[in-house]
C-alpha cells in the first residue's frame, strides 16, 4: 500500500512540475509576444499580453515590474502601483528603481504616506548616476512631505456646475471673465471642432451662450487658450496649424471696434516662433502678455514668458520669468488677475499634490515675484488641476472639469477662494462717452494714470459705435482719469482709492462740450501742498491734457484760474490763488505755449462750488481751472 501511494505521489509531483514548466514556458511566450508590442508603442495589448503571462506564472517578477512600468507610462497609476507591489511580493530585493517606480505611482494616487517610505528607499539604494532621477526622487520627497501636511489643512472647497445656462452636453472649458463679471467667453468642443462662445450676465442670469465672432471662430482649424483684456476689447488666444503660423501653436489677437471683432492678427515675432507659444494672459492694463513657450533659453520643458507692448506699438523680446516662477519641470496656464499683481498658474514643479497644481505668486512693487503658494487641499489633489481663473471682485474661482453629475463631457465650474488666496482688490470705472448737443456716441480717448507709481492703467479708445469703456483700479492707488476727444474739451476726475471702494465701481456718463468761448474747465488732478503753490509731478499728468488740447487748437486763448477755501485771511488767499495760477502758466509756457494766449487770475475764496462749512465742501473749492477766452 505504501509503494502505491508512493507511486501515486511521483506521479503526481511529476505533473505538477511539468504543469508549472508548461506554464512557465506559456508565460515566457506572452512575455517575448508582449516585447514586439512594445516596439510599436502599442501599450495597450502589450499589457493585456503581459497580465497573460503572469496569470500563467505568478511568480514571474519582471513580467510584473514591465506591467507597472507601461501602465505607469499611460498614466493607469493604479494598475501601476498594484503591478510594482506584486512584484516586490516575489522578492523584495529588486533594481531600486523599482520603488522609484511604485512610489510614483503612490504620489498619483494620493497614498502620500507610502510614497514617500519607497521614494526615501529608493534614494537609500540607488546607486546608478543617473542625476535626473535623484533631482526627482528629491522633488518627490517635498512632494510627500508637502502632501501630508495639506491634507491635515484642507482648505474649503465646494465646486459649483454653473449649470445649463453656460454648460452642454458637449467640452466646455477654458473661461475668461471681462472685469465687471458681465461677460464670460469660454471654448466649446463640437466633434473635434474648438470654437468660442460668448454669456452675457443680466440680472444675475447668464444668457444663452452664442458663438462669438464668424471672424474668430473657424470650421477649419481650433481656437482656444484665450485671455479677455478687463474692458472685454481685445481677445488674445491661442492659433494652431493656421497658414500664418509660425509654429505648430501662435499667439492671436483681435480688436472689438464696437459690436464687430476684428480679424485675428498673429503676433509674429519676436513672440511666435517655430516653438510652441500657447495660453495668453494679458495684463489689466494691456502692457503685459504672458504665455507659455517651448522654447529654448527656458528653464524646463514649458516656462511662462512674457513681452511688453513697447511705445512704437511692437512687442518686446519675450523675457522668461525665471527662477521665482518657473522650474525644470513644465509651467502652464498662466492668469494674471486684474489687479495686474497676482499671477495664478499651474506647475508640476513646486511642492504638490501629485501630477499639475495650480499655484498663486504676487508681485511686489520693485517687480519681483513671490515664492509661488500652493492653492491647498483639496483644491489641489494627486489629478492634474490647471486653468484656473479668478473673478475680478477676487471672491470666486472658475475652472473646467469632468466633475460627477455634470452635463455631459467637461463643464465649467465654480468656487469660492480662500481668503488667504485672493488677489487684491480693485474696484473700475465703466462709462460711455457723448456729445452733450447731440447725445451721440463719440470716439474719445480715455487715459487712466496711478499718480503714485505714474503708471498707465488704461489708455485706449472708444468708439463712435459704443462710446463705452472700462478701466480697472487696484484699490490704494490715486488716479488721474482723462477723456478727451478732437473739437471738446477734456473732461477729467481724481479718485483716490482707500478700502471703502472696493468692489464699488464708478459708473460714468461723460457728456463732452464742444470747445467754445466762455467754457470752464476744473483740473481736477492739479495738486500743491498746503499753503504752497509749487506744482507737485502728480499734477504733470493733466497738465500734458491741457498742453495737447492747446497745441492740436492753436486758436484757443485760456485764462487761468486759481481759487481756495476760506481757511485764512482774505489777502493771503488771494495771493495764493493767484501764484497758483501763475504756476500752471508758467508751466505752459516752458512747455513752448505762446505767451500771447495765455493769462492768469486768482479769485481767491470769491468763488466757492460748495459751502465751506466741511472738508468736503473746502476740497471742491481749493481748485484750478481754465476758461477759454478766445478761439
Amino acid at each position: 500500500m505504501r509503494v502505491i501511494l508512493l507511486i501515486l505521489f511521483l506521479h503526481l509531483s511529476i505533473q505538477q512540475v511539468v504543469a508549472q514548466l508548461s506554464n512557465v514556458k506559456k508565460a515566457q511566450t506572452s512575455f517575448d509576444k508582449a516585447q514586439t508590442h512594445l516596439k510599436s508603442d502599442n501599450y495597450d495589448q502589450a499589457v493585456l499580453i503581459l497580465k497573460e503571462a503572469v496569470i500563467a506564472d505568478p511568480n514571474f517578477q519582471y513580467a510584473f515590474i514591465q506591467l507597472g512600468d507601461i501602465n505607469r507610462r499611460i498614466k493607469s497609476f493604479g494598475a501601476a502601483k498594484s503591478a510594482y507591489k506584486s512584484a516586490l511580493a516575489i522578492n523584495e530585493n529588486v533594481d531600486a528603481r523599482v520603488y522609484y517606480g511604485l512610489a510614483e505611482s503612490e504620489i498619483f494616487t494620493g497614498d502620500y504616506d507610502n510614497a514617500y517610505k519607497n521614494i526615501r528607499i529608493f534614494i537609500e539604494k540607488y546607486k546608478g548616476n543617473d542625476k535626473d532621477f535623484i533631482v526627482k526622487a528629491n522633488k518627490y520627497l517635498k512632494d510627500c512631505e508637502f502632501s501630508v501636511l495639506a491634507i491635515k489643512s484642507p482648505k474649503i472647497y465646494s465646486p459649483v456646475n454653473m449649470g445649463k445656462e453656460i454648460n452642454s452636453s458637449y467640452r466646455d472649458y477654458f473661461p475668461s471673465i471681462t472685469a465687471d463679471g458681465e461677460k464670460l467667453i469660454f471654448s466649446r468642443n463640437i466633434d473635434g471642432n474648438e470654437d468660442f462662445y460668448i454669456s452675457e450676465k443680466k440680472a444675475d442670469t447668464w444668457t444663452s451662450p452664442r458663438e462669438l465672432s464668424d471672424k474668430i471662430n473657424t470650421k477649419k482649424y481650433n481656437e482656444g487658450a484665450q485671455s479677455i483684456s478687463p474692458d472685454g476689447k481685445y481677445l488674445f488666444f491661442t492659433g494652431c496649424n493656421r497658414p500664418d503660423g509660425l509654429g505648430r501653436c501662435d499667439i492671436y489677437v483681435s480688436h472689438k471696434q464696437g459690436n464687430s471683432w476684428g480679424d485675428p492678427f498673429n503676433l509674429g515675432n519676436p513672440i511666435n516662433t517655430q516653438y510652441w507659444e500657447s495660453q495668453p494672459a494679458i495684463s489689466p492694463d494691456g502692457s503685459t502678455l504672458y504665455f507659455v513657450s517651448n522654447r529654448p533659453g527656458g528653464l524646463g520643458g514649458y516656462d511662462i514668458w512674457k513681452s511688453t507692448l513697447q511705445s512704437d506699438g511692437y512687442w518686446s523680446k519675450p523675457e522668461n520669468l525665471g527662477s521665482d516662477i518657473n522650474t525644470p519641470y513644465d509651467e502652464h496656464t498662466p492668469f494674471i488677475h486684474p489687479d495686474g499683481k497676482t499671477l495664478y498658474f499651474s506647475s508640476d514643479g513646486w511642492p504638490g499634490l501629485g501630477n499639475k497644481d495650480i499655484f498663486l505668486s504676487r508681485m511686489s512693487d520693485s517687480g519681483k515675484w513671490s515664492k509661488p503658494e500652493n492653492m491647498g487641499y483639496p483644491i489641489n489633489t494627486f489629478n492634474e488641476e490647471t486653468g484656473l481663473i479668478v473673478t475680478p471682485d477676487g471672491t470666486e474661482g472658475l475652472f473646467s472639469s469632468l466633475l460627477q453629475g455634470g452635463f455631459g463631457d467637461m463643464d465649467i465650474y465654480h468656487f469660492n477662494i480662500p481668503n488667504d488666496k485672493k488677489p487684491l482688490a480693485i474696484t473700475y470705472v465703466k462709462g460711455i462717452v457723448k456729445d452733450r448737443q447731440t447725445g451721440s456716441f463719440l470716439e474719445a480717448k480715455v487715459q487712466v494714470v496711478n499718480l503714485k507709481n505714474k503708471q498707465v492703467e488704461y489708455n485706449d479708445y472708444t468708439s463712435n459705435e459704443t462710446g463705452d469703456f472700462l478701466a480697472v483700479m487696484p484699490i490704494g492707488g490715486n488716479y488721474a482719469f482723462n477723456v478727451s476727444a478732437n473739437g471738446y474739451l477734456f473732461h477729467s476726475e481724481n479718485y483716490e482709492l482707500g478700502n471703502s471702494y472696493i468692489n464699488k465701481p464708478f459708473l460714468l456718463e461723460i457728456n463732452m462740450d464742444k470747445l467754445k468761448v466762455g467754457s470752464n474747465v476744473i483740473l481736477k488732478n492739479i495738486f500743491f501742498n498746503t499753503n504752497e503753490y509749487n506744482l507737485l509731478q502728480t499734477s504733470f499728468i493733466e497738465l500734458a491734457t491741457l498742453v495737447d488740447l492747446l497745441k492740436n487748437n492753436p486758436a484757443i486763448n485760456i485764462e487761468i484760474q486759481g481759487h481756495t477755501d476760506n481757511v485764512g485771511n482774505d489777502e493771503n488767499n488771494m495771493r495764493l490763488s493767484l501764484q497758483r495760477a501763475k504756476s500752471v502758466y508758467d508751466y505752459l509756457l516752458n512747455s513752448k505755449i505762446a505767451g500771447e494766449r495765455l493769462t492768469y487770475k486768482g479769485f481767491g475764496e470769491t468763488k466757492p462750488l460748495a459751502t465751506n462749512d466741511s472738508e468736503t465742501g473746502r476740497k471742491l473749492n481749493r481748485r484750478t481751472s481754465f476758461l477759454i477766452t478766445r478761439l
